[in-house]
């Protein structure tokens, strides 16, 4: 009698917060996603094509690539979440039968992007690292096919300790006043509560964790190496790439905080609790603020990208100090020798 007391409480406690979790999923859902959504795929698609233009296929801009590609994949992810919300409210039978049948594969294919972009970021803040701080080893160590190689492997193994995720629910059918209703219930592999915690805790020591910690080293360690830099013509528009370069791994960290911190307890999915699912709509909704935001990151730092970007569409035109009218400065990124610093945008 205890145990059912108890558990009636903490159902009718879960149900004070489905109002909260409803307003968040229409806050984030509904209105932010296709915000952010939009622009920020028509952001990295821009970014692709400015990133493989003659003269622009360094190092640095092959991890930029594979990121924009990555951040992409997450954005069309909420595109589609943003679907079946629509589709929720406007045919609710239409809109449960396409989340119970897509939410499997979008749960999975969430954590294959979050833990690439992940170490697509580390792998840029390391080659940063290594250009600021070793510019002579970079020559050697900084080219773009160990950029392209190292990509390409990121990718295999995240998609592999990643699968699991696969694995993670199944669709179930019960009948209620003779319709059948579909549901989603976690499979037999992760009802079991080791495999659920060690897996749980190491992924995301690798996705979230261990990321964030050599993020916050290198971030440091590259800022403290600028600081002793002493400005002039030579370096300047290195240190404007290198600063790029921080803030992107600025926002990475700010926007995957809240993310990491949910992770490590496995909460805010489809089977959390109201509160959790809630708070989990603003921390994926950073996700996706992280994966839509570089094409405007690369546009205010890099006048490599404005330049070809203004190639491409001429009536888009960026007004800088320091450049001149016919557009006609010495651009950083193009194809000189590496040992010059031209790893990137």
């Amino acid at each position: 009698m205890l145990n059912s007391t108890n558990n009636t409480e903490i159902m009718d406690s879960d149900e004070e917060y489905k109002e909260f979790y409803e307003t968040s999923r229409f806050i984030c859902g509904m209105i932010l996603y296709p915000a952010i959504c939009i622009p920020g795929l028509i952001g990295n698609v821009l970014t692709l094509i400015v990133l493989n233009m003659k003269n622009m296929k360094t190092s640095t801009n092959a991890f930029l690539a594979a990121l924009a590609i990555s951040d992409s994949i997450k954005l069309i992810n909420d595109l589609i979440y943003f679907v079946v919300l629509v589709l929720f409210r406007t045919n609710p039978k239409s809109g449960n039968i396409a989340y119970v049948n897509i939410y499997p594969f979008a749960h999975f294919i969430f954590n294959i992007s979050t833990c690439v972009s992940s170490w697509l970021t580390v792998s840029v803040a390391t080659e940063r690292f290594i250009l600021v701080c070793y510019p002579i080893k970079a020559k050697s160590l900084c080219t773009r096919i160990r950029a392209i190689v190292i990509s390409c492997v990121i990718y295999v193994v995240m998609i592999s300790v990643s699968f699991p995720f696969a694995l993670r629910y199944e669709k179930t059918k019960t009948i209620v006043d003779n319709v059948t209703v579909l549901d989603l219930r976690v499979t037999d592999l992760w009802s079991n509560e080791e495999f659920d915690r060690y897996y749980t805790w190491s992924l995301n020591f690798l996705r979230s964790n261990i990321v964030l910690i050599i993020l916050i080293i290198l971030n440091a360690c590259i800022i403290f190496s600028l600081r002793k830099v002493r400005a002039n013509k030579k370096n300047t528009q290195r240190n404007r790439i290198t600063l790029m370069m921080i803030v992107v791994i600025m926002v990475f960290v700010i926007c995957i905080l809240p993310d990491a911190i949910m992770s490590v307890h496995g909460m805010g999915y489809h089977e959390a609790n109201y509160l959790e699912k809630g708070i989990r709509e603003f921390s994926d909704t950073l996700l996706t603020i992280n994966a839509a935001v570089n094409f405007l990151i690369y546009c205010v730092f890099s006048r490599t990208f404005r330049q070809k970007f203004v190639v491409l569409f001429p009536f888009c035109q960026f007004k800088t100090t320091g450049e001149t009218r016919n557009g006609s400065y010495k651009t950083v990124g193009t194809k000189e020798p590496e040992a010059k610093d031209a790893q990137s945008v």
